[in-house]
This record gives C-alpha cells, structure tokens and sequence, in this order.
C-alpha cells in the first residue's frame, strides 16, 4: 500500500491548489458550496452499495451498522443544504444606539482558508466526510486524509472524489505516519483531526508551529454509573448493545462500569444474559472485526495481565480472523490492567462502587468524552452530573446524546477541543469578523477625541460608570432567576410613576431615583 500514498510531490501540489482556488474566491459563493454540498451527497448516495462492502472489508461491519453510519451522514449533508444560506448571512449585533444606529456593525462568517482533515479509521465513512460537508459549508478549500488502516474505504474516497466533488477545492491525499508527518509541516488554516490522544499531540504541536487552530475529536475511557435506583434490565441491554456496535471501537463506548453493591449481582446476570441474547446467531458473523493484528494482540495482552473474574467471554477469540468475543469481566480494581488505557475493543470491565465512590474515581482521572448514568433517582443524576466534566452525558442510555441533531459535539481536557455538528461545525471552520462604519457628519461632535485632550469637554465619555449595585453585599443577597425579573418589575413600576409624576408636577426623576436607591 505504501506505494500508493501521496508523495511528497502530489502532497505539495494539493496544498498549493487549495491555497489559490481559496484566494482565487471560488469557494465563498454560497452557490458554490450548495452545489458541492450536494455532489458529497450524490457521492455518497451513489455508492452506498459500495460503502457497506468497502465498511465490511475493512471492519467485517455488519451491513445494520454500515447503514446506520450512511444514513447519518447523509442526513448531515442535507442539513447543511438546507441551512448554509442562513449561516453564511452573518450576524447583526445588539451593539447600543451609536454602533448600530448612527453607525453600522456586522458580524461577516468568513471562511478560514485551506483546512485539513485527518479522518479515523474505526468510523472511516462518516467521521471523514462529515467534517468535509461543514468545510465546504462554511466556504473553505480542503485537504482529506482518509486512514491508512481503512484501507478499501481510503482506496473508494480516492476513486470517488474527483469524479463528484471540485478538485482544484477539495483533494484526497493518502499516507501512513510519515506522508502524515509531512503534510503537517504544511500551514493550514484550520486541522481537524479525529483519532487517539497520543496520536493528538502530535498533530497539536505540528499545528501550534504555525498557529493553526484545530478541532480534535478524541476519545477517553467513558464511565458509565448504575446507581441502586437503575432499571437494572434495561441498564445491562443498552450498555452491551452498545459495546457490541462495532466490536466496542468507538470513542464513545462505554469503556468500564461502576455499579451500586445494591444491584451488582443482578445487573452482571442481566448482562450476560443479553450478551448471549445478541450473539446466539454467531457471533463471529454478525460482530465487527478488530481492525489489525497490532489492536488484537494488544487486547489479549490486557486481557491476560486482568486480576478481574472473567464473567461471559474470555475464549474463542480467533486471531486470524481478527476476531473478538465481547466480555465481562468482573470485581476489577482500578489498578487493573483493563483499566490502563482506553479499551476501544469488547472488553467490559465491571467496578463495584456506589455512585459517590465512582464520582470519586472520574474526577482522579482524564475527563472523558462521555459519560453515562443510569438512575431514576433525580439527586443522585444531579450529583453526578454537578461533580464530573465530561464532553457530554447520556441518561439511562448509551450514545445517544451524540446522535442529537444541531448540539455540539467533541471532547473536553484530554477528550478533546473544540466541536462540531450542524452549525457548530459550519462555526468551527468560519471566523467571525466584526465590520464597524461610521458616518463622517459624526465628526463634527467628536472633537474630544482628538489630542490636544480635554477632559471637561470629554466628560460624558470618559466619567466612570456607575456601579448597578451596592458595596459590600453578601453571597445571601445574589439574586438568580426569578429574583432578576422581580428587580425590573419594581424598576418598571418606578420608572413609571417617576414619569407621571414628572409630567403632573415636575418632579426631578432623576432625584427620584437616586433617593430609592437604584443609583
């Protein structure tokens, strides 16, 4: 395969084409981007057959999963379609009389430039090209390198690409760590990169060379939490449903599990039983592959060294095939070597721990990419939620808050930085560039400005404000919520007899409202 990656040369060439087709403008004309947005659809939409086979080659994905992954991704390139005439527009802000009144401000969604994308190889369809449709979204040219390890996936976006999409705008350059290593060296306007947090480093500091912002979409060792109060039943169904989507080789999956003394016993039955429910067809025909012989061993390695008591699972792993049972493994420490490092495979360790212990536990670790709490007890949610940071949080499911449609999404810490979906993609690849005018007439009442300075003259802009509030109050006193709309319904209720009362009788408003306090 290595005969086949970009050269140097043809990695050369791409930067610089994307470099003067963006400065060229093509790529800012909301027409343009519609129209491209529409051919990564036909792209995808043409070739579905061969994305499921391309998908099953590379990961032995099971043709559900595949379409699921296809129809996500066509639905996020529609939703652009649908919407990038509206985000393109810009922003006109609430800026106060004089910016907006008798000047003018606006807020321009400009493109970034020439962006690179460096795609997964565990979600090597989606996770490529969804980015890709925010790029062209917000008008920039683009650089996609699908993953090495995702062969036949790399191989079809190389063949497709430039039979559908604009060449001179957006180029597939392919490569392993090295041909990587030097397209990093390039400047960029933006790299968004999905992958391991190692691997993010090293794409974090190739970027901080040129101050190039980026997008990493990482992942963790995701927790999940069973709190006495849980649907214990449903916990174990959702939890290895999840785990066996993609044979648990995804950023998302629930790495390990905490769970109350109260209800262990039961919920490791219930797991087991589900386990053997979903693969009592076979599991080696319906369960992903390990995506390589390197992530294969690596596992078994973290399998062997376990202290933990192999519940379900443990044999029958076939190396050859890159084949791997799901399985649970229970009464683990967290000194345990399933808790190492993040498990992107089948393993499920179970720790015995109420939810306060397990909160103990996260906060000691690397916040996740997700989190997930199964309760039906609101306090113990909230205490959960109020005493962990994690990139984003599903109740009494798995997954699922990544599958909301226009919220962001991405990682926090070592999960990752920034975010993307709908708009917030769109938003990750545009600068937002503030465009303030003023008319000349303004000048001849703007003398003050201007040196020699005089400050009597000058005296209603450069006299400090007022502060809306008394010194020395107490944290007691702070008003949240409900509290603020009671202080402008008495200041509304003021005002207005201050204005009837000036209209009647003449009475100063302004000392008025001094002497109630409010200046």
């Amino acid at each position: 395969m290595a005969s086949e990656y970009s050269t140097r040369s043809d990695i050369d060439t791409a930067v610089a084409t994307s470099r003067d087709t963006f400065r060229g403008g093509r790529t800012k004309d909301v027409r343009y981007r519609k129209w491209q947005l529409k051919q990564l659809y036909w792209l995808v939409a043409d070739n579905r057959t061969a994305f499921i086979e391309a998908l099953h080659k590379d990961l032995g994905r099971p043709e559900f999963e595949s379409r699921l992954s296809i129809k996500g991704l066509e639905d996020d390139i529609i939703y652009h379609v649908k919407h990038v005439e509206q985000w393109a527009k810009g922003e006109t802000p609430k800026s106060g009389f004089l910016f907006t009144k008798i000047g003018t401000t606006h807020i321009r969604h400009e493109p970034r430039g020439v962006v690179f994308i460096i795609g997964p190889w565990n979600f090597p369809d989606s996770l490529t090209l969804a980015p890709l449709a925010a790029a062209i979204a917000a008008g920039c040219t683009a650089l996609i390198k699908p993953s090495e390890l995702a062969a036949n996936i790399a191989d079809l976006v190389v063949r497709l690409a430039p039979k559908y999409l604009d060449s001179d705008s957006y180029r597939v350059v392919t490569g392993g760590a090295s041909e990587t290593q030097y397209m990093l060296s390039h400047k960029y306007d933006h790299v968004f990169f999905t992958g391991s947090t190692p691997v993010a480093r090293h794409v974090a500091a190739a970027a901080a060379k040129h101050l190039t912002p980026t997008v990493l979409e990482l992942g963790g060792q995701c927790p999940a939490i069973i709190t006495k109060s849980a649907n214990v039943d449903l916990a174990a169904k959702r939890i290895a449903a999840a785990k066996f989507m993609n044979a648990g080789q995804i950023c998302l999956s629930v790495n390990h599990v905490f769970v109350d003394s109260a209800v262990h016993g039961g919920f490791v039955k219930r797991l087991q039983h589900w386990n053997q429910q979903f693969t009592s067809e076979g599991e080696n025909d319906t369960m992903c592959t390990i995506i390589n012989e390197r992530n294969h061993a690596r596992l078994e390695g973290l399998l062997n060294r376990t202290k933990g008591k192999v519940v379900y699972g443990g044999t029958g792993h076939d190396h050859n095939l890159l084949k791997m049972k799901t399985t649970v493994v229970d009464n683990v420490s967290m000194s345990d070597s399933l808790l190492s490092e993040e498990l992107f495979g089948p393993l499920l360790p179970i720790i015995e721990a109420d939810y306060k212990r397990a909160v103990e536990i996260i906060t000691s670790m690397p916040h996740p990419l997700a989190l997930y709490i199964f309760s039906h007890d609101q306090s113990e949610i909230d205490y959960v939620l109020n005493n962990t940071l994690s990139g984003g949080v599903t109740i009494n499911d798995a997954l699922l808050h990544a599958a909301v449609p226009e919220v962001p999404f991405g990682g926090v810490g070592d999960s990752g930085m920034g975010a993307y979906h709908g708009k917030h993609g769109f938003d990750t690849f545009t600068h937002k560039r503030v465009v303030t005018g003023m008319p000349d007439w303004l000048d001849r009442f703007m003398g003050f400005r201007y040196p020699p300075y005089n400050l009597e003259n000058s005296s209603p802009i450069t006299a400090f404000p007022k502060a809306p509030f008394k010194r020395g109050e107490s944290l007691e006193e702070q008003l949240v919520g409900g509290g603020g709309l009671k202080v402008f319904g008495v200041l509304v209720v003021l005002g207005g007899i201050g204005a009837v009362a000036a209209w009647v009788g003449g009475v100063n408003v302004g000392w008025l409202v001094e002497w109630i306090g409010f200046r």
